[in-house]
């Protein structure tokens, strides 16, 4: 069917103002999550603030924040991940001791809606735990077991690790324990990282250095998992004996114990071409720093005649929310 000039210029426009206001009217009904730890100078952790305490910003633009609690009430879903691939053999029986130590640990006091996945990775991805568990009789008894092989998919396991923990509520962490190599993975490290922006995860990479000198590191591997905790909000450890490594466990662990939530429905925020949004969370004192992830997934601008399509990282509003 022939259509006039004028009459395709409207129906374009027509168009370009639906997308406009459907991007408007999808930010302000989307509440963005962001979970945060705090530190003074000299690195203790911080607990007691308020909401009043932070400043949110996304793409740059000042947000305020709506949803405001501490995080230990919310459960938390831990995927526990062993590299068990060659090169970490040596050390595999101090590494699985320790993460015993953090299961009895993080289970025997927190929330009893607490759970574990425990997975063991090599060349590929194998679940030690079918599903996520409170039970540290069967997460102990699976670390005493755990073995592999050849090869390292580094990349795969944070990539499959992030789609199991997507759909599940409260908080989600991803705990690492390897050498930092990647040799096997069909997933690059941006997927990765990208996977766990999308499922909320944090990231806390145990990378037990195997030596010491770095002309024999995997010092690629080391500094994806530090740009990938970074950017997620969690934090890296190099730990280079038993007693380190008992020591970065209970260190997760405190954070995991002095976490707030923050919330807010984004206002203002101009739409690009990037769905990557970055975000700024900081302290009103200058005295403290937030750990919190670095951006998430949401609008970006849409060609004409399109909507823009939901932000995975951004939650519905429930009701009485507002």
């Amino acid at each position: 069917m022939f259509r006039s000039p004028a009459k395709f210029a409207c129906l374009a426009l027509a168009a370009l103002s639906a997308a406009v206001a459907f991007a408007q009217f999808h930010s302000e009904v989307r509440l963005v999550r962001i979970v945060a730890t705090v530190k003074d100078r000299s690195g203790q952790l911080v607990g007691g603030l308020q909401k009043e305490d932070f400043l949110v910003s996304d793409n740059g633009v000042p947000q305020e924040v709506k949803v405001f609690e501490r995080q230990t009430d919310q459960p938390l879903s831990v995927l526990l991940m062993i590299d068990v691939s060659g090169s970490t053999q040596k050390d595999l029986k101090f590494e699985t001791d320790s993460a015993a130590k953090f299961v009895r640990a993080l289970l025997g006091e927190g929330n009893p809606k607490d759970g574990i996945k425990l997975w063991g990775f090599d060349y590929d991805v194998h679940e030690e735990t079918p599903t996520f568990t409170h039970r540290m009789d069967l997460l102990e008894s699976r670390l005493k077991t755990i073995h592999g092989s050849a090869g390292t998919s580094l990349y795969d396991a944070i990539w499959y690790a992030a789609r199991e923990l997507e759909p599940r509520d409260g908080r989600k962490v991803i705990v690492i324990v390897t050498d930092g190599g990647n040799t096997t993975s069909s997933k690059d490290s941006h997927q990765a990282l990208e996977a766990a922006q999308l499922a909320d995860a944090v990231i806390y990479p145990v990378v037990v250095i195997p030596i010491v000198n770095n002309a024999g590191r995997n010092t690629a591997g080391e500094n994806f998992l530090t740009f990938a905790a970074d950017g997620t909000g969690g934090r890296t450890f190099l730990p280079s004996s038993s007693a380190q490594l008992d020591k970065a466990f209970r260190d997760i662990i405190n954070d995991l114990r002095t976490e707030y939530l923050l919330g807010y429905y984004p206002r203002n925020v101009p739409p690009t071409k990037n769905r990557f949004h970055t975000l700024m969370v900081r302290a009103k004192s200058p005295e403290l720093q937030v750990f919190a992830r670095n951006g998430y997934y949401g609008d970006a601008e849409a060609s004409i005649g399109t909507v823009p399509g939901p932000g995975v990282t951004l939650e519905p509003v429930r009701r009485g929310e507002r």
